[in-house]
């Protein structure tokens, strides 16, 4: 007798008697009333709750997204992991979380794009939304963009990792803050200078969180592009997706040309992002994954141009 024949010939309980079996139980009375406002409310409650909150909100909301770009492809969809919060005063007890996931999928259904217009007015509505005076949100995402190769000019897809956080007051009005970790090639300046031929090389990971002016307009300058040619241009080499014999001479050779150390990749895209005039504020760390290292090498610059004018 082979295994269907077997498993054909034997009798199960019905479902109903299976879910028994496992722990399920017949439905309760029903007391409490399923009308909302006959519902109790305790997130609204009214004490004083002994201090005010700072924030309080969801996160790892994952959700698809549009995201414009001005590197290729202009308009892609992707996942976008999101965070909500909001302040709430001692006097409230607690906020309407629903409200968040509510707020998002209005947004959605109308086409979200993510972009920092669209998400300043998120959050004015958000904070709205919740009767509270500020609210916030941060998007984190992977941004696609083409990559050619430098001699057969074939071309694949790239991605950084980006973040645009917004916080609304509705006083002070927005901050908002972007960040982008894109990868590059680093080649060591003390093994080229030491040995007697090669060098040993390794993939870097920059950071850089950037603090935005009030004044920075989106439709005139892609901040994700910006900040990933300032990660780019200042290492040994870039990363290609696509590599034939021809471009890969070209892209070891320059390399070779351009060795950075990780204090050398901080400091020169520090230097651009300085001379960035929609930057206010910025962070650069650089984390190299050592080739002939286990540990990994990191460096970090931190600046403020208001400092300047203090």
């Amino acid at each position: 007798m082979n295994k269907t024949e077997l498993n054909t010939n034997k009798q199960l309980p019905s479902k109903e008697e299976r879910h028994k079996l496992f722990g399920s139980v017949a439905p309760g009375p029903r007391t409490k009333p399923m009308e909302k406002d006959k519902m109790a409310d305790l997130q609204n409650s009214r004490k004083d709750f002994l201090f005010d909150i700072d924030m309080v909100g969801i996160s790892n909301v994952k959700h698809p997204i549009r995201i414009p770009s001005d590197l290729t492809p202009q308009i892609q969809t992707t996942i976008g992991t999101f965070s909500f919060g909001s302040s709430i005063e001692k006097g409230s007890k607690g906020t309407n979380m629903s409200r968040f996931t509510e707020q998002l999928d209005k947004y959605h259904n109308e086409g979200f794009a993510v972009d920092i217009a669209t998400l300043k007015q998120f959050t004015e509505e958000l904070a709205e939304r919740l009767k509270q005076k500020d609210a916030e949100v941060e998007v984190t995402f992977p941004w696609f963009f083409e990559r050619k190769g430098p001699y057969s000019d074939l071309a694949g897809m790239n991605h950084a990792d980006a973040t645009i956080r917004v916080e609304y007051d509705g006083e002070t009005g927005h901050d908002i803050t972007v960040a982008l970790t894109g990868k590059i090639t680093t080649l060591c300046p003390c093994s080229k200078e030491i040995s007697e031929y090669s060098a040993h090389n390794q993939r870097g990971n920059v950071t850089m969180e950037v603090k935005l002016t009030d004044d920075y307009d989106e439709q005139d300058l892609d901040w994700k592009a910006a900040l990933l040619e300032a990660a780019e241009s200042n290492a040994s080499a870039r990363i290609h997706p696509v590599l034939k014999r021809p471009d890969e001479k070209m892209v070891t050779e320059q390399a070779y040309e351009n060795p950075r150390f990780v204090e050398d990749i901080v400091r020169l895209v520090a230097a651009d992002l300085y001379e960035y005039d929609f930057v206010e504020a910025f962070k650069v760390s650089c984390r190299n994954e050592e080739s002939i290292h286990l540990h990994d090498a990191l460096a970090t610059v931190t600046y403020d141009k208001k400092q300047e004018q203090n």
